[in-house]
């Protein structure tokens, strides 16, 4: 982790919030509004959806060089997606032990080695969502257990093949594109043994 920027400081004043309504609740996410204060001074009305899990994403690295991605039909954007994988941990569950599961469960694969490669706000103008995401080495295979919803696929492909795949905009899901650019992020920076390193710029 390199250190931060000097310039990395808030400026400004913050919102401020005046009064609050809670609109809509289920068992994974809330929709609350506010009445609140911008910070230009003026009056706002404000709508947050809050997630009661963190969203978690595993990018499975293969010592030859191939990733695991899984493919499902998606409702939000009624669509098939091919992504890494990925799901969520309640909030006051260990990140790492919901990724673990998560990989178990989707892909069917154990890893020894962990690294913690990316935190991001998924989509902070109007929701709260916060991501961990995983780099996943040293893998076996284990049983798998899709949640009674999910339909996947399963493909291993070359990891090179993959971040094009997700730049040409093929893979358009977020967590998919930006932590397949870490990891070609931390090749090009010598933060991958040497061996793997090659083969994610191969």
């Amino acid at each position: 982790m390199t250190d931060k920027p000097t310039w990395l400081k808030p400026h400004g004043t913050p919102w401020r919030v005046t009064s609050e309504t809670l609109v809509y609740d289920n068992p994974w996410i809330t929709l609350t509004e506010y009445q609140a204060v911008a910070p230009t001074g003026r009056p706002a009305l404000y709508g947050k959806v809050g997630f009661k899990n963190r969203a978690i994403g595993i990018v499975p690295l293969h010592a030859d060089g191939t990733v695991t991605l899984v493919g499902q039909n998606r409702f939000p954007c009624d669509n098939y997606s091919w992504e890494i994988p990925e799901g969520g941990a309640p909030l006051d569950e260990d990140p790492l032990d919901g990724a673990k599961r998560e990989l178990a469960e989707e892909a069917g694969l154990e890893a020894a080695d962990w690294r913690l490669i990316l935190t991001m706000e998924l989509s902070n103008s109007i929701t709260d969502e916060f991501c961990h995401g995983y780099l996943a080495l040293d893998l076996t295979s284990t049983a798998k257990a899709p949640d009674e919803t999910e339909d996947l696929a399963a493909v291993r492909v070359p990891f090179g093949e993959a971040l094009d795949a997700a730049v040409s905009g093929h893979m358009p899901d977020s967590l998919t594109v930006a932590l397949l650019l870490r990891v070609h992020h931390m090749a090009v920076k010598g933060e991958l043994p040497a061996d793997l390193a090659r083969l994610v710029l191969a």
